[in-house]
């Protein structure tokens, strides 16, 4: 089986790139020091493309020669964990590791409750500014005299993620490619700077068709001819930084455990959380003990079933505040291989997707971090 790749905090994480960003930028007070170098410049573009994970990239390079071409001599970077938007571009906005920001996965328990919180849809009665309470990196570097551009969809410019991860800078608002690039090449203009950009359109592909298919491998070459468009726009002084937020695998319906087909992984399990490959198992009073025995009995070597102390213990979520602490599983199970953990059940849709993220492989946690 496949193994893990520990996240780099302080290193060369997704953490690291704002405050990385502001040393290059002359203002390093406007962030912690962070083991991640960049070249100076005069401004910055950080262009984050959903779901490119370095392997796969790497893989497929045939599809995507501009992207490709500058991995030479550019080392990889790690998502933090699991390895999903909602943490990834929470750390990349905030420059916390989700144990600090709180956004550890797709769902979470929130605390007192029976319930979950979608960290993509989001729920009205949750405040994102009281479950993400940190100023971020992009309100920092605002407040620092540095104008920070956040360009993204419109209908994403006061969704709950968004306000958690992203607030402190200006919002456009820009659906289209050719928006999205005339967005950035007029935010950059002033020096200093940094401007944000997002596509998220080939992870939703890889989510419906596969990192293996045609379709996915169609978006690649859309993806790369737009980032390479975008540096031809962009001045001299102004850097172009491609990153990824996570990677990808294609889950085979053989290779999946669904736990409504297996009643007693059920069995002192209170709530369901987390994806596919990234389970949170909140258990009742005193099960997590047999909980973990039931789960590693089940799934073997298909999957990793820690503690929640264990998994704390091994770094997987960087420092955890006591906010944070219950937002985690009592048990995490983090899928190896091409292993999912189902719920036809409590996540039906997830049962549908073809390409899936969350864990810790290769595929998932390492992604791009180029300079061009």
């Amino acid at each position: 089986m496949s193994a893990f790749h520990e996240p780099a905090y302080g290193q060369r994480s997704l953490g690291d790139v704002v405050p990385a960003v502001a040393a290059a930028l002359g203002v390093p007070h406007a962030a912690e020091p962070t083991g991640l170098v960049l070249p100076d410049a005069a401004s910055y573009v950080v262009f984050l493309i959903d779901g490119l994970g370095a392997r796969l990239l790497e893989r497929y390079a045939h599809a995507a020669p501009y992207l490709s071409s500058l991995l030479a001599g550019q080392e990889p970077a790690t998502a933090g964990v699991p390895s999903t938007t909602a943490t990834s571009l929470t750390s990349l906005g905030t420059g916390l590791g989700p144990g600090a920001h709180g956004l550890v996965g797709f769902t979470s328990r929130v605390p007192g409750t029976g319930r979950l919180l979608n960290a993509l849809a989001w729920d009205q009665d949750v405040d994102p500014r009281e479950w993400q309470p940190h100023q971020t990196a992009f309100g920092r570097l605002q407040a620092a005299g540095v104008p920070v551009t956040t360009v993204n969809k419109r209908e994403f410019r006061d969704s709950g993620l968004t306000v958690a991860a992203h607030r402190g800078s200006e919002y456009v608002g820009a659906d289209k490619v050719g928006e999205r690039i005339a967005a950035a090449v007029a935010a950059c203009a002033v020096r200093p700077s940094l401007t944000y950009l997002y596509d998220g359109d080939l992870d939703w592909t890889g989510h419906r068709w596969g990192v293996r298919s045609s379709q996915w491998l169609m978006q690649l070459s859309m993806i790369d001819a737009e980032a390479e468009q975008l540096r031809e726009a962009l001045p001299g002084h102004t850097r172009l930084l491609v990153l990824a937020d996570h990677g990808m695998v294609d889950s085979p319906t053989e290779d999946r455990t669904d736990v409504d087909e297996h009643l007693e992984l059920r069995d002192g399990v209170a709530l369901l959380g987390g994806e596919a490959r990234f389970r949170h198992l909140y258990c009742q009073r005193g099960a997590v003990d047999d909980v973990v025995g039931t789960w590693r009995e089940h799934l073997g070597d298909r999957a990793e079933v820690l503690t929640r102390d264990s998994a704390i213990a091994r770094g997987w979520f960087g420092p955890v505040a006591p906010l944070v602490l219950p937002r985690l599983g009592d048990v995490v199970v983090a899928s190896r291989g091409e292993h999912a953990v189902m719920s036809s059940v409590d996540f039906a849709y997830e049962t549908t997707l073809v390409g899936l993220h969350g864990s810790l492989t290769e595929d998932e946690m390492l992604i791009p971090l180029v300079v061009d």
